[in-house]
């Protein structure tokens, strides 16, 4: 499952691990809201769970976050967005999901069939690469504040499947049934992650080389840019020597 946070390592190094506040805090009430649809109480709601982590990540206020689930639970209007997954191949062939949270589905197919056509790639049909990738939850830890070792005892005795390797960072990847487990296990043991969150991790990937990684992530920066994008995913990998060329 190598590739996760591929991209994200090379936001790093480009210094854009990190959207505007603003923005940030919109993404993760967007989450709570559609989270919240299937039900406001977190310890029933391994989503919604992961949302409310997530958005605590980025220091989305606590009246914010409770103002989220009430709009998501229909208690308060505002929580009429639809949630829909956009696929589709970026340079080289690679898979691209886009998942988004939005009102105007009409705007949003529109300006995301645009950014992929721009990018040098292409929408495709729904299907199409969904099937490359398997939903898990995703738990990630500061290398210099935790082993592999000890989150090996707590994770996999949760029920966790495995810990990855992700550089700066390790990751704790569940599968969807065992996530609330696993990260109340984490919790009990006074474990504290970096990022909590229900992603989609590809099965395998594509090495490619400095010049193709950088045109994909224009292509993933740009759909991420767009208001109504809550997260992207791709299935690629890079030597660390074409890691490095990244910051040429």
């Amino acid at each position: 499952m190598a590739g996760h946070s591929k991209w994200k390592n090379i936001q790093h190094r480009k210094g854009r691990q990190d959207i505007k506040r603003g923005k940030s805090f919109t993404k993760a009430a967007k989450e709570i809201i559609i989270a919240a649809k299937s039900g406001g109480e977190p310890d029933h709601n391994p989503r919604l769970r992961a949302a409310i982590a997530a958005a605590k990540a980025v220091s989305l206020p606590k009246d914010k976050i409770e103002a989220a689930i009430r709009k998501g639970t229909g208690e308060d209007a505002g929580g009429d967005l639809f949630e829909i997954m956009y696929e589709g191949y970026g340079p080289n062939g690679i898979a691209i999901l886009v998942e988004t949270a939005t009102d105007n589905k009409n705007r949003t197919v529109a300006e995301i069939r645009h950014i992929f056509l721009k990018g040098g790639g292409s929408m495709g049909e729904s299907g199409c690469v969904a099937w490359m990738f398997d939903r898990k939850g995703v738990i990630a830890f500061d290398k210099e504040k935790y082993t592999e070792d000890q989150l090996m005892e707590v994770g996999l005795e949760a029920g966790a499947e495995d810990i990855n390797d992700e550089g700066d960072t390790w990751e704790v990847h569940t599968a969807m049934e065992d996530f609330n487990t696993v990260q109340q296990a984490f919790e009990a043991a006074g474990f504290e992650p970096t990022e909590v969150s229900l992603s989609m991790i590809p099965k395998n990937t594509i090495e490619v080389d400095a010049t193709v990684g950088r045109k994909i992530m224009n292509l993933v920066e740009n759909l991420e840019d767009n208001d109504d994008v809550q997260n992207v995913y791709a299935n690629f990998d890079m030597s660390d020597e074409d890691l490095a060329n990244m910051d040429d």
